[in-house]
């Protein structure tokens, strides 16, 4: 499974999920179309960008099935127990889960 880490994501959830979609979408399609499956890392978000983060996951896996792409937000050991739980979960796909903190 390939990790592919976001960073610099602007707070404001529309500048964000724009900025996500110009910079880092093709990356992962690429990944995704080079026959890998995905999971993309993303720092902790305020609820406020919890819709377009399960927006992006859902689409993607849509497009990409039977491949299998998540999105996961946090940091650390919590954030690392979630890339291990999907590396060892061959049925979860288009999730977007959130590190507790």
């Amino acid at each position: 499974m390939k990790r592919i880490e976001v960073e610099g994501l602007p707070e404001e959830p529309l500048a964000a999920a724009g900025l996500f979609h110009q910079n880092w979408l093709d990356p992962i399609e690429r990944a995704l179309s080079g026959g890998q499956d995905v999971v993309v890392t993303m720092p902790s978000a305020d609820h406020t960008h919890k819709e377009w983060r399960r927006a992006a996951a859902a689409m993607l896996a849509r497009k990409y099935s039977p491949l299998r792409v998540n999105v996961a937000a946090g940091e650390g050991a919590a954030l690392d127990g979630i890339i291990e739980y999907l590396a060892k979960a061959p049925g979860v796909t288009g999730h977007y889960l959130e590190a507790a903190k």
